[in-house]
């Protein structure tokens, strides 16, 4: 059955036959909608579904000593979790990154996660990357060149 607000219900009757899904992506879809094969498109959604309590949430459900009883509900959704003030008038820094050897990798991913443990770093979700540079010390060790701030 279809329902839809101020429009005649649609019922569907006849043998229900198990068929097995085909899903595709929408780039096959777009070459066969090209290549003149008809396309529907239906936005199926349960109207009953409700939002869920707090004690349907598996975090709140596993940690109940932490977080306190009275909660008003979850934050609402951010689209940025954390931004870096950039000077007035910089436009972010699109530099492609430096070209390193398989041996550089693997010391930049050690120091790296060395940092992470330590607290110095932390992951970040912005889009824009940083260009690193290992720079070789007079002991043949190498160590991640600190970036200059942006003038």
């Amino acid at each position: 059955m279809i329902e839809s607000s101020g429009k005649p219900k649609v019922v569907f009757v006849g043998d229900r036959q198990v068929v097995p899904v085909c899903v595709i992506s929408a780039i096959e879809a777009r070459v066969l909608m090209l290549e003149g094969c008809e396309a529907y498109l239906a936005h199926v959604i349960d109207a009953e579904k409700v939002n869920p309590t707090l004690e349907e949430i598996p975090v709140v459900r596993d940690f109940p000593k932490v977080l306190p009883n009275d909660l008003p509900g979850l934050p609402p959704h951010r689209e940025v979790d954390f931004t870096i003030e950039i000077l007035p008038g910089v436009a972010p820094i699109s530099i492609t990154p430096y070209r390193m050897a398989s041996v550089e990798l693997q010391d930049l991913k050690k120091q790296l996660e060395e940092l992470l443990k330590k607290g110095f770093v932390r992951p970040s979700t912005s889009p824009w990357g940083a260009p690193v540079l290992l720079v070789k010390k007079k002991d043949y060790s190498r160590v991640v060149r600190r970036l200059s701030p942006v003038e």
